[in-house]
């Protein structure tokens, strides 16, 4: 049987992951000397309320490959096949714990998925993987389809600043200071694992309006897209949009997931953001 590890970057609720069966790891908040998981000791409303009190920048730390090595010893030892599916190697290094916790188990099947992403997609390849593992496919099958859908992953952001995004090394100092200088609003996406810009709007309107009009434009009108949106502290926006994509694209369903401490240290209080899977 294959079994399957993941981590808080993919939106799972702790509930959902022991609901799926699945490892779970969390990430690590850092506020100074305190650390805290992001799992069990500190959620995204508690985080957002003490970065906005702290005069400290948060920092992350993955999760230590220590974590992992319990897990790949239960599932080894009981002949499963090992599917960690981690965010993009570029933006976290959870990659680098999975691997460097593997090296200790050189007889055990461990394939560890770099996915180039963060976010909700992250959480559909693992409910993707578990249904795939339930149904009887092997790990080679299970992680062909994760590769291929990993490509497909389409994710375009807003944030209300880019203090957080530099501060945190995402972009760099000048193009923060352009964008604060002109005071606008730039659409990001995350291309080959790491953040870029798309386009700037001159107003968080037009904004909107342009995510809205690129997701119309990319999105397949079918369920199969795993359409959500992602917020930080910018529900009622999130709503409208997912109102939006409802009414335009035929979906009856848009889940809206709060984003994670881990991301939110980067991203920044009213971060908003739209995720799905293009055209094979």
């Amino acid at each position: 049987m294959v079994k399957i590890i993941a981590d808080t970057l993919s939106c799972l609720s702790v509930q959902e992951a022991n609901d799926l069966g699945i490892g779970f790891m969390p990430q690590i908040i850092e506020f100074g000397e305190q650390a805290y998981r992001d799992d069990t000791e500190m959620d995204s409303a508690t985080f957002l309320q003490r970065l906005r009190n702290s005069s400290v920048l948060p920092k992350t730390a993955a999760p230590p490959p220590a974590l992992y090595e319990p897990l790949y010893q239960e599932y080894s030892q009981a002949g499963h096949s090992i599917l960690v599916i981690c965010p993009s190697a570029q933006m976290s290094g959870t990659v680098r714990s999975a691997e460097v916790a593997a090296q200790d188990f050189p007889n055990a099947d461990i394939r560890i998925i770099d996915t180039y992403s963060i976010g909700p997609a992250m959480g559909s390849l693992v409910r993707i993987a578990v249904q795939m593992a339930q149904e009887g496919f092997d790990a080679d099958a299970i992680e062909v389809r994760l590769k291929t859908l990993s490509a497909r992953i389409k994710i375009f952001f807003m944030v209300d600043t880019l203090e957080f995004l530099q501060r945190g090394g995402r972009i760099g100092k000048a193009q923060a200071l352009v964008g604060s200088l002109l005071q606008v609003k730039p659409i990001l996406t995350i291309c080959d694992g790491h953040t870029e810009t798309v386009e700037s709007q001159r107003t968080k309107r037009k904004a909107l309006a342009r995510v809205c009009e690129i997701v119309k434009a990319g999105c397949p009108r079918s369920e199969s897209a795993h359409l959500a949106l992602l917020q930080g502290d910018a529900m009622a926006d999130a709503t409208f949009l997912a109102e939006e994509f409802k009414q335009s694209l035929g979906m009856s369903d848009i889940p809206i997931y709060f984003l994670p401490p881990a991301i939110l240290v980067h991203a920044g209080p009213g971060a908003l953001g739209v995720t799905f899977f293009s055209e094979d």
